[in-house]
């Protein structure tokens, strides 16, 4: 029991914990709506290719692969409360590296900033949590960080939308100074950020370490004492025994080796997860969420109210799955929550094949009007191409290694000119090519090549109706997302880890999750402009299949359990095997 102290301790832990996943979620989300004003001012001011302007957006999922490596042996090193807090530090510095960069290498190292705030926040705070709080509320509480970083998702939507309404306005009543307004708002759009990081870093110095950690040091009164922040006396005191005489049998087990079945099996299953959970399409989604409902037919504004009402359900369901997951259990949110992923992306990835099926190849005639390194094409020029009086053009074009991705709609023209001058040769890709490896090609090599059309497809433009639908698959999908995958992934990473390897296990599982969002992130803008929407949503769609029989007949169920005893779980499984 509880008394009233130790009730306010504990949800202040939850508060500042929860703060952690309001960054986690700015982290992720903020980019959605600053994206269409940075692509405006990449294209028009420093001449950004697609594949940079995907790996500015990736760059923080890559920084949380860096990262979420080295975050089980930092906090192994110096603790988990002082990793929250470097955490933190280095979240509040990334934002004025992103909001003041004039070009593509600062804006590239903001964003690794701050994803490398985000990959040792993925890691730390879970581990944390799981570590610190009393088994009856440790779902809740883990669920609590899920709740605050749709939180943080909703208030970079919100941002997105109040942003987009106030350039709307200038577009309409002063045009000549649209291109301005629209760099100031995606530096708009960061600085408001700041303040959470700020917060976050300050309250994280009131909170205890955690007791585990500091048993494992033989810190034995500095655990109790962590323990009693949180729980009653008697219980602290019991609490501290059954983690000593865990680390005890642990100790006499066949020394303990990270390669027996005991930490294999539980290791293996979390990655599956954590794997499984971004093979959703979830954080290329959230990040390009006004860009995908746009080309599905919905206006600016109006693709920026569908942003804000999916972040908006990601609040509402996850608020429900807190409540659920300790009455109901991480299986079944799992297994019902994967389900509907999967029909939500059949969906969707079925309505956007139905419009691009009524697309119209016309690259070969493009490519035939390409005069001197240039194509222009008036409004009269793609409606005579066109099948319908409101038509949608979509070009992917190349000079060399410079890829870029147009969309152009009935009313406007087409103007492709070389570009003059580039920005971005990477200090990554530099090194690499000296070593021959070149995977970042040498973006001024674009200033001689020719311009080649990759892929041209006009058709009929999608109405708001067709819009709207989508939208409402895409709901489908968050809400299926938030009760269950959402909430029970950062249980999975946290409960299923055998105390002896979890602090590194964790950053090995979530390195897995991180490098598969990246590579989605990376790959979406170039992916779409070959081969459009359609096949990504199927992809999705067939991972998450993956994911339903994983949580349907591989997870065990560990509500209410100590960590000790889902610790004693696997060790019975891996002997009877």
């Amino acid at each position: 029991m509880l008394l009233p102290s130790q009730e306010m301790r504990t949800t202040f832990l939850l508060a500042v914990a929860g703060l952690g996943g309001l960054l986690y979620g700015i982290d992720v989300g903020i980019i959605a709506g600053a994206l269409p004003y940075l692509e405006a001012s990449a294209a028009q001011i420093w001449k950004l290719s697609t594949q940079q302007l995907g790996l500015i957006v990736a760059a923080v999922l890559l920084g949380s692969v860096l990262s979420s490596l080295a975050a089980g042996a930092i906090a192994e090193a110096i603790g988990r409360k002082w990793l929250m807090f470097v955490a933190g530090l280095l979240f509040s510095a990334s934002i004025p590296v992103i909001a003041l960069a004039d070009g593509y290498q600062a804006l590239l190292l903001g964003r690794l900033l701050q994803g490398v705030s985000g990959g040792l926040i993925g890691v730390v705070v879970p581990l944390y949590l799981a570590e610190t709080l009393p088994a009856a509320v440790r779902g809740r509480g883990t669920a609590i960080f899920q709740l605050l970083l749709t939180v943080g998702l909703l208030l970079a939507a919100l941002i997105g939308l109040l942003v987009a309404q106030e350039v709307e306005l200038v577009a309409k009543s002063a045009p000549e100074r649209l291109a301005a307004v629209q760099d100031e708002a995606w530096r708009r759009i960061f600085w408001l950020s700041l303040a959470p990081g700020i917060l976050f870093t300050a309250c994280v110095l009131a909170l205890v370490e955690s007791p585990r950690w500091l048993q494992a040091r033989a810190r034995q009164d500095e655990a109790l004492r962590a323990l009693t922040f949180t729980r009653a006396p008697q219980d602290a005191v019991r609490e501290l025994q059954a983690i000593a005489g865990a680390r005890e049998e642990v100790r006499l087990d066949a020394g303990g080796s990270l390669l027996q079945r005991r930490y294999v099996l539980p290791f293996l299953l979390a990655c599956l997860i954590l794997v499984c959970n971004q093979a959703t399409g979830i954080n290329s989604i959230l990040a390009y969420a006004v860009t995908i409902l746009d080309q599905a037919g919905l206006s600016g504004s109006q693709a920026n109210v569908g942003d804000f009402l999916l972040k908006m359900v990601n609040v509402v369901m996850t608020a429900l799955a807190v409540i659920l997951v300790d009455r109901k259990g991480r299986k079944f949110l799992l297994t019902l929550g994967s389900g509907g992923i999967v029909l939500s992306l059949l969906a969707a990835a079925l309505l956007f094949r139905a419009g691009e099926a009524a697309q119209i190849d016309v690259a070969p005639q493009l490519a035939a009007q390409v005069r001197e390194r240039a194509l222009h094409l008036g409004t009269a020029d793609l409606h005579a191409l066109a099948p319908a009086s409101q038509y949608q053009f979509e070009i992917a074009y190349r000079y060399g290694p410079l890829t870029q991705v147009r969309s152009v709609r009935a009313g406007q023209a087409l103007d492709i000119a070389p570009p003059r001058a580039v920005d971005g040769d990477s200090v990554l890709g530099a090194f690499f090519r000296g070593l021959h490896l070149n995977p970042f090609p040498d973006m001024r090599a674009a200033l001689d090549a020719p311009l080649t059309i990759e892929r041209a497809h006009i058709g009929p433009a999608p109405n708001a109706g067709h819009g709207w639908l989508l939208l409402g698959c895409l709901l489908v999908f968050m809400a299926s997302f938030a009760i269950g995958p959402g909430v029970c992934v950062w249980l999975a990473l946290s409960e299923l880890m055998p105390t002896r390897i979890r602090s590194n296990g964790m950053s090995v599982a979530l390195l897995m999750n991180q490098f598969v969002s990246t590579v989605i992130a990376a790959i979406f803008l170039p992916t779409v402009g070959q081969h459009g929407y359609a096949p990504m949503f199927f992809a999705w769609a067939g991972c998450t299949v993956v994911y339903f029989l994983a949580a349907t007949f591989l997870l065990p169920e560990t509500r209410g359990r100590t960590l000790e005893e889902i610790d004693r779980h696997f060790t019975r499984k891996a002997r009877q095997a």
